[in-house]
């Protein structure tokens, strides 16, 4: 099984991927005004659950984007790509 791996859905929102599976995201908290930090939080929030190492629990917070990506084992981050963006749903008047 492959690694971790993040894939930047928008500007500060990762899903976090293991092997070929999304079972978290990654997303940032605050503005460039007040403190920022960053969350990963797994899908499955049950409290008998088997969590992913390196997971204690359910959500876990770091200061930098970095961070998180050294702490699951150096996970690359895969950038959003141009084009790759969800189109806008028409507006319904």
């Amino acid at each position: 099984m492959r690694g971790y791996q993040l894939r930047q859905l928008a500007s500060g929102s990762y899903d976090l991927v293991l092997g070929d599976e999304i079972i978290g995201s990654v997303v940032r908290s605050g503005s460039r005004r007040k403190s920022i930090t960053w969350i990963a939080e797994l899908l499955n929030d049950s409290p008998v659950a088997p969590r992913p190492s390196p997971f204690t629990a359910f959500e876990e917070e770091f200061e930098t984007l970095e961070a998180v990506c050294r702490w699951l084992g150096g996970a690359p981050v895969q950038p959003l790509c141009k084009g790759d963006e969800v189109p806008a749903l028409p507006v319904q008047r």
